[in-house]
């Protein structure tokens, strides 16, 4: 029995110590992977590239596709968050107009429709949303349609002229941006005085984004670093006709990250959310709006988001939280809002061939919660497709302007 007993002794602390050494060990190599692959990015700001890197490249720095002085007025407002690019140009009296960009570009992608607006008498203000451009990135707070409505009033409240008074301002919003329009104008009835769509995101049909892309991002099971790595690798590719027609389903090539860690269905989504740096309106050509352009625009902001992923260290931090958080689908509640709105006070702008927010579903999903033709008739399509802005941007100012009862000829 002492045998025995002795024996069991010795086993069961032979076991202990087993244990002991596996649970440390799993510990420590969790611990590792975590700081690997889970970057907890808990700094407050990211320095924009006006801190970082402008000041290193001198003269080079005249040679980069979107400059510091891109358009007049600039100024650098101090924020709670960060410093903010603001841009604000055109007759002091005109008619005003705040633009809201896209998920992944700049302001840049807005350029001649806020040139065409500014020469045609508006006062027109730009703003690069946080992460983008030469505005600084925000690491603490999820990119939602809160954070860029709070950015879009520390815009207008920088401003040395009356913005939010009685007369109000015309909101236009692209894309993701349209999204964030969309809240800033059912928060502010009587102050946004017209609100204009440009392909909004908010009724993207959940299908195109994909069950397994929106677990896949939205879940956190799966690794920032590894969605960052996607992301970047994504992004550095021309994407065009990134969706096809059957409801915006992409038939991405197998990426070798994308395809070895996560799923094909990872980079499409990365693709859909990308949608306006498509490089072709689906025509092959560059559209009207770069007729006296020797660089299209879409291509300069296609390099510039290459350049923004190596400089801008909170890029793709931003725009992973935008795929999570920003308003890009489920919008029922505040699209329903624009319905209290007056009539014909909303104009919507769509491309013909843009596969992420289809005309045809647009009509269908969105009109009715608004108010459906009658109180939305200004609702036009020009050709191009997600990248419209920026290909048929003639169309689009055409548009806007008829809508607003400029003639716009």
């Amino acid at each position: 029995m002492d045998y025995l007993s002795d024996a069991w002794e010795r086993h069961s602390h032979s076991t202990a110590v087993i244990v002991a050494t596996t649970a440390v060990a799993t510990t420590a190599i969790i611990t590792i992977l975590r700081h690997a692959l889970y970057p907890t990015w808990r700094q407050k700001t990211f320095p924009s590239p006006l801190q970082t890197t402008l000041p290193k490249l001198g003269d080079e720095a005249s040679k980069l596709d979107y400059k510091p002085d891109a358009f007049p007025g600039a100024r650098d407002v101090p924020t709670p968050y960060g410093s903010m690019r603001v841009y604000e140009f055109g007759p002091e009296t005109g008619r005003k107009a705040l633009f809201i960009h896209g998920i992944s570009t700049s302001c840049q992608t807005l350029t001649y429709l806020a040139r065409g607006l500014a020469e045609s008498g508006h006062r027109v203000m730009l703003f690069d949303l946080w992460g983008r451009g030469f505005s600084d990135g925000v690491g603490d707070l999820p990119h939602d349609a809160r954070l860029y409505a709070s950015q879009a009033l520390l815009a207008l409240a920088s401003s040395p002229l009356p913005w939010t008074g009685a007369a109000g301002f015309d909101l236009v919003g692209y894309s993701m941006g349209g999204g964030v329009a969309v809240h800033l104008a059912a928060a502010l009835p009587a102050t946004v005085r017209s609100l204009v769509l440009l392909a909004p995101a908010g009724m993207i049909r959940e299908v195109s984004f994909g069950a397994v892309a929106r677990f896949v991002f939205q879940s956190g099971y799966v690794p920032d670093r590894l969605l960052s790595a996607v992301t970047r690798r994504r992004l550095r590719k021309p994407i065009a006709s990134s969706v096809r027609k059957n409801r915006g389903i992409v038939e991405a090539e197998e990426d070798a990250l994308a395809g070895a860690v996560l799923d094909a269905k990872t980079a499409e989504a990365v693709e859909l959310a990308a949608a306006e740096l498509s490089h072709q309106d689906g025509d092959g050509n560059n559209g009207d709006g770069a007729e006296a352009d020797p660089t299209p625009l879409n291509a300069r902001v296609m390099r510039y988001v290459h350049w923004m992923i190596d400089n801008h260290a909170g890029f793709v931090p931003a725009f992973l939280s935008c795929v999570r958080h920003a308003p890009l689908f489920g919008q029922q509640d505040v699209y329903s809002a624009l319905a209290e709105r007056p009539a014909r006070s909303v104009c919507v702008v769509l491309g013909r061939r843009d596969e992420v927010v289809h005309p045809e579903d647009f009509e269908a999903d969105a009109l009715p919660l608004m108010g459906g033709r009658e109180k939305v008739p200004d609702v036009t399509v020009v050709g191009g497709g997600h990248d419209f802005p920026m290909t048929h941007s003639k169309e689009t100012l055409k548009a806007m302007q008829q809508f607003w009862g400029e003639g716009g000829g």
